[in-house]
This record gives structure tokens, sequence and C-alpha cells, in this order.
């Protein structure tokens, strides 16, 4: 990966961990809140949010216009499959999905999904940039969430329905989980970590994609994401924080 050829959009603790990831490994980068002083030369631009799509259509579109014809898009898709991202822009080919979850540190893999138009180009692209920060990388099939993201928020919003039914306390519920089954932590404070908004985002996108109602989030979790109850970076989740 050459110097100076990245640049990560984005105000999420994610797009935070990969600039200093990129800083630790010698992958000169930019962190760009928003669009202001990025170059149309950039070769790889990663776009990080997980699953609005009136804020991600009009970024994608504006990147889509802006960047040089060879520049490669690599998006989230925790909330929508790579080839319904692809079809807001005029040169899909150049569009390649990927999934992981905060904190990056923790991540040995990096799941990247092309639409059904990603040019094998940009795939190579978005593998060289991960494999640079020293992350393995696996190709996975076109979905919202693609695998690991998907399995654990489908964890995550069964332990909130848990919650929400009075079938145990947040507490009681993470220790069941984190001694029962060996988990690294408890689902309820994964979640906080992750971010409830990323989790309610992968859950809704693969309610969007498949119809299947297994998917449908916990009252409890949709209503915790509109009252702004995020988790960690929110000081409120599940759990309190300071």
């Amino acid at each position: 990966m050459e110097k100076n050829n990245v640049a990560i959009l984005g105000e999420s603790r994610l797009a935070q961990d990969l600039h200093g990831l990129c800083r630790e490994k010698g992958v000169a980068s930019k962190l760009l809140p928003q669009l202001t002083n990025l170059a149309p030369d950039t070769p790889v631009v990663i776009e990080t949010y997980a699953g609005d799509a009136e804020k991600k259509k009009p970024l994608l579109q504006k990147l889509d216009a802006f960047l040089a014809h060879d520049s490669v898009i690599i998006t989230s898709c925790l909330g929508h499959g790579t080839t319904f991202l692809a079809s807001w822009v005029s040169r899909p080919e150049r569009v390649v999905g990927f999934a992981t979850f905060y904190p990056l540190k923790d991540r040995k893999l990096i799941e990247i999904a092309a639409g059904l138009r990603s040019g094998e180009s940009a795939m190579s692209a978005a593998e060289q940039f991960f494999k640079a920060l020293g992350k393995n990388t696996m190709r996975i099939k076109d979905s919202a969430g693609l695998t690991f993201p998907r399995i654990v928020s489908l964890i995550i919003n069964e332990a909130a329905r848990s919650l929400e039914e009075g079938v145990a306390a947040a507490e009681e519920i993470d220790v069941a989980m984190k001694l029962g089954v060996n988990y690294p932590q408890g689902p309820l404070r994964w979640g906080d970590q992750i971010g409830l908004d990323e989790v309610l985002a992968v859950l809704e996108g693969l309610g969007r994609e498949t119809g299947d109602d297994r998917y449908r989030p916990a009252p409890l979790l949709k209503k915790m994401v509109a009252a702004g109850f995020l988790g960690e970076a929110a000081g409120r989740g599940f759990y309190a924080y300071r």
C-alpha cells in the first residue's frame, strides 16, 4: 500500500480506529468527517456510515461524481448489500462492501463483498488495503451485515428481547452467556461496545432484504436507538457509562 492514498470518511469510532491503524502501519491516510479536503485523485476512499440511507446515498453519489474514474470506494455494508449500494452510483464496478464492528483491534478478519457489478480490480484494492493494516480478508456473499456482524447482531437482539420480556436482568443475561458458553463478554455489554445503532442497522437491513421475521428488531432496541442510548460512545445503553 503506497503512501497518501487513503481517505476515511465518517465520525464513528470505527472510522477513528481505521485511521489510527493506518498510522500505526505506516499507511498515510486522512480522516474526514465530511467530503471537505478530499482530493479527487484519492485512489481508495473508505465510507463508514452504517445503515442510514439518507446519509449514505447522497454521500456515495457525491463521491462517485467527484472522484477520478479509477478511484475505489469501499463502503460499509452493515445495513445494505453491496449491489444495492452500488445501484446509487454511475460506476458500480468501483464499489466494494465491507463489514466489521468496533473495536477494530479485536478483529483479525475483515469481510468484504462484491456486488453484482463490482470489478475484480476494486476487490483486489480492498484486499490490499486491509492486508496492509495487518488484517486477513474473506470474500463473502453479498448481503447486509455479511457473516459475523449478522450473527452477533442476532445474538444481541435475542438478549434484548430477553431483557424486555423480564427473563433476567441485564447483568444476569451477560453473566449467563459469559459463564454458560464462554462468550468473551455478555451480549448486552457487547452491543453497547459496538454501538446499538449499528446492531439495529444490520437487523433492519436483513429484514428489508429477506422479509424474514427472525430479523425483526426487539422493540426495546429500537426505542433505545431512537432515544440516543447507543452504548458506550453515548454514555448510556443497556448500561450507564461515564
